[in-house]
């Protein structure tokens, strides 16, 4: 089946990035629709880690775990990396497209899969003193993630190495200036209703 094809392809990417970054955008050796299994996954072991992980290593109270603010949390990291990203590239002669981009940092977040969910298992049984073992893997998971991120836009859009660490870094930028705007637009908008309301109420009295 061409769907479990595709998943499995993510274990090539994730070891061999830059041949995999080249076949998932050249020859289409993924797919979108594997990528965001990837992300949908990703979203159900963050909540899942929150509530399961070993007391000693979870920083996290069960009566402040929010499944909602967690779903909405990673997929807007994750959408808004995107979409800055591809706005950026597009100003900056990247070949990528819009789905390349969705399709290269889905396939990124399969270390962060691959590490943590057993992390999850072994943290119950790990004692303090063997706690080392936990922040290794745990921050493993995150640099072999970034490292993809890093690689698959450098790929993706065939661009040198130091202007996808501009191109990184503007992305970020990007993703706060989205943030800032669409913040700003909502803040607009609730003030227009409440004035409309207001008019509204006044002159029904």
């Amino acid at each position: 089946m061409r769907y479990v094809k595709e998943l499995k392809y993510g274990f090539h990417v994730i070891f061999h990035p830059f041949s995999g970054f080249w076949e998932l955008k050249r020859e289409h050796r993924g797919s979108l629709a594997a990528a965001l299994t990837f992300v949908g996954i990703f979203i159900m072991l963050t909540t899942f880690e929150k509530q399961t992980t070993g007391f000693l290593f979870n920083s996290v109270r069960l009566k402040d775990v929010n499944v909602v603010v967690d779903i909405l949390t990673v997929t807007l990291i994750y959408v808004l990396w995107c979409v800055a990203n591809w706005c950026l590239t597009s100003l900056m002669d990247g070949e990528g497209n819009m789905k390349d981009i969705f399709i290269a940092m889905g396939y990124a977040v399969l270390p962060m899969i691959l590490i943590r969910l057993p992390m999850i298992a072994l943290s119950l049984g790990l004692t303090a003193e063997e706690g080392t073992f936990y922040y290794v893997f745990s921050y493993l998971s995150y640099i072999w993630t970034g490292l993809l991120v890093f690689f698959g836009t450098m790929v993706t859009h065939q661009y040198s190495f130091k202007k996808t660490v501009l191109t990184c870094v503007l992305t970020v930028l990007g993703m706060a200036i989205i943030m800032f705007i669409g913040l700003l637009f909502f803040s607009v908008i609730q003030q227009m209703i409440t004035f409309f309301t207001t008019i509204y109420k006044e002159i029904r009295f």
